[in-house]
């Protein structure tokens, strides 16, 4: 008779690490976690805060090499799309049976639609849209910011600073949210400079809550901002549908904020995602257990 086989999920991304190892029909056996998980740090970085996470669920599940040497491992990283990173994960030894990688958002991806055809649009901190139709890749935006990654909370962040700066100067109608955001400069435009000098997409994301919680208190400036990054979120969720995705479904820590704002007919459109990355990692990893199969 057969032995049992195991199969590992990875979510890694900018700012964590998760990990669960199940059995063939499903049953969690492990879950762990660890810090950030993204090739930006450096692979041997990035691959110590996995290793971190998947022994925490190894040892939860009780396994020793045997049992790892029938475990099937799938990874979602962030950052992997940089040159040489995925060469480099691939040459680094491993105890499993097989492991394969892909991007944290197309383990997103996979388990929003349990393995199906289909997109994701993400807004977060940065923002971007993805899937894959009939075995080609989707892409919409993400290419960073401040050149891209329209509506995120990078966005919304600096069209705020943008707006409070105008304000200060008498360009633009004062109102709550841009009061609120140059007093954090102590109402003086040169420290809001400084600030500008060393800040992160991480950092102008900060100012997001902010945003909306005007917006949604009716300040004029607030829902100017929050609009103009739906209508962004709009029109990358319908581009994804032109390119063919049956169904698409918003993620990110944004998503629940903004869907009040965004167009009726792409509301109505929106799938609620079947799970998370893990599980997403998790097809990743059976996915690549039916090929090497096959090729028996």
């Amino acid at each position: 008779m057969a032995l049992p086989r195991f199969y590992l999920g990875v979510d890694g991304g900018g700012t964590g690490c998760r990990a669960r190892i199940v059995d063939a029909t499903g049953d969690v056996l492990g879950q762990g976690l660890s810090g950030p998980a993204t090739t930006r740090l450096g692979i041997d970085v990035a691959w110590a805060s996995i290793a971190r996470a998947y022994g925490a669920a190894v040892e939860e599940a009780g396994f020793g090499a045997a049992e790892l040497a029938r475990t099937f491992a799938g990874i979602g990283l962030a950052g992997i799309g940089r040159k040489g990173a995925l060469e480099a994960l691939q040459a680094l030894e491993h105890p499993f049976a097989a492991i394969g990688f892909t991007s944290d958002g197309m383990g997103a991806c996979l388990g929003a639609h349990s393995g199906k055809d289909g997109a994701i649009v993400i807004a977060g901190t940065g923002s971007i849209g993805l899937g894959f139709v009939e075995g080609r890749d989707l892409r919409v935006g993400g290419y960073g910011f401040p050149i891209s990654d329209e509506g995120s909370g990078a966005d919304l962040g600096l069209k705020a600073v943008q707006l409070a700066l105008r304000a200060h100067d008498g360009r633009h109608d004062r109102s709550a949210l841009l009061t609120e955001v140059m007093q954090r400069f102590h109402n003086d435009p040169m420290e809001a400079v400084a600030w500008m000098d060393r800040a992160t997409a991480t950092d102008y994301a900060a100012l997001a809550p902010t945003v909306m919680r005007h917006a949604d208190q009716g300040d004029a400036a607030g829902r100017r901002i929050v609009q103009a990054a739906a209508e962004q979120i709009d029109t990358i969720v319908r581009t994804l549908f032109d390119k063919g995705a049956p169904r698409v479904t918003l993620l990110g820590g944004l998503a629940s904020p903004l869907e009040p704002w965004l167009a009726p007919d792409v509301r109505r459109r929106l799938k609620p995602a079947d799970g998370d990355a893990v599980s997403g990692a998790i097809i990743l990893a059976r996915q690549l257990d039916r090929t090497l199969i096959a090729k028996e």
